[in-house]
């Protein structure tokens, strides 16, 4: 094959159809748990996170929410993948094997949303969100009625079980009754719904039984059989620890920041330092995109290690 603009520009399309019909098809599990929120600049402010807001009766002026002083922001990340198609390969009809890596490289840019928004759930034991605490704390500083601030808790340690229904009880039993009881700065129940247990495999069985079977394992009835749809992901990088969600609401527990969404891009100009020099030319995807916290109250987080 002659290497000419019109056979590049062949190749090119060719590739990118490839990579376009592998990112459409790649399975995806993230849009059950976050929110996808557009980005116009480097970094997203979300100081508006503060605040939870609810109707109340209006009596004399608004009761204006005002943003508390502290400051959260989700910088966004340039991601890529590149394939390198050297000019003899072309030359020599030889592009078989490029069509497979454009491939990938489409189903690893349609998994991207996962791989960011599953690293952020599992880091979220060691990763602050807007409050200043980490997003699974014991001690979320929450103002009462009263006006005094109290410390509320969306982490446990307990491993997940279905073993008896004291266990099943401890653990996400413990977990609902915990998100179910989160209140307002005025001391209203915010009527969190929890509604997504998400695991890890090694935890697949165990939420499955958890959510399916009449009686558990001692022989007890199962008050938790339906209350939750199990979303098994491998992103999450711990075997022991689970999460239950609230995704009903407009709000998400996790945020995806998408600044621009995976293009695949070329660089095909045949004067080009690494065509002349390396004979190389290039074809790949490109992304900028982040990940990060929505509110706390939403998600409820274990070690698993208890």
């Amino acid at each position: 094959m002659l290497v000419n603009k019109s056979n590049l520009t062949t190749l090119f399309v060719s590739l990118s159809a490839a990579f376009n019909n592998a990112f459409g098809a790649a399975p995806s599990n993230w849009k059950m748990v976050a929110m996808e929120v557009p980005s116009t600049t480097g970094q997203n402010d979300y100081a508006w996170l503060s605040k939870f807001p609810k109707m109340q009766k209006w009596i004399g002026a608004k009761n204006v929410k005002a943003l508390e002083g502290s400051k959260y922001t989700i910088v966004n990340d340039d991601y890529e993948a590149t394939v390198e198609v050297d000019r003899n390969d072309i030359e020599d009809d030889n592009l078989g094997i490029y069509g497979p890596q454009a491939q990938m490289a489409g189903e690893s840019a349609g998994q991207l949303p996962d791989e960011i928004v599953f690293a952020v759930a599992s880091a979220g034991f060691t990763t602050k969100c807007f409050d200043g605490q980490y997003f699974f704390d014991t001690d979320h500083p929450v103002k009462g009625a009263d006006g005094n601030m109290t410390s509320v808790s969306n982490k446990g340690t307990v491993a997940l079980s279905c073993a008896t229904l004291a266990a099943a009880q401890a653990s996400y039993g413990a977990a609902r009754i915990a998100m179910r009881s989160f209140k307002d700065d005025e001391g209203r129940p915010l009527n969190v719904t929890p509604n997504v247990l998400l695991v890890p495999p090694a935890l697949e069985d165990v939420a499955n039984l958890l959510m399916t079977v009449e009686r558990l394992e001692d022989g007890k009835p199962n008050p938790y059989k339906g209350t939750a749809k199990v979303v098994v992901d491998g992103h999450l990088t711990s075997d022991t620890a689970w999460f239950l969600l609230d995704t009903t609401k407009a709000i998400k527990p996790f945020v995806y920041q998408v600044r621009k969404k995976p293009v695949f891009v070329s660089q095909t100009d045949m004067n080009s330092d690494d065509v002349f020099n390396k004979k190389k030319f290039k074809y790949g995807a490109e992304a900028r995109c982040a990940g990060g916290y929505g509110f706390w109250q939403l998600a409820y987080g274990s070690t698993g290690t208890a």
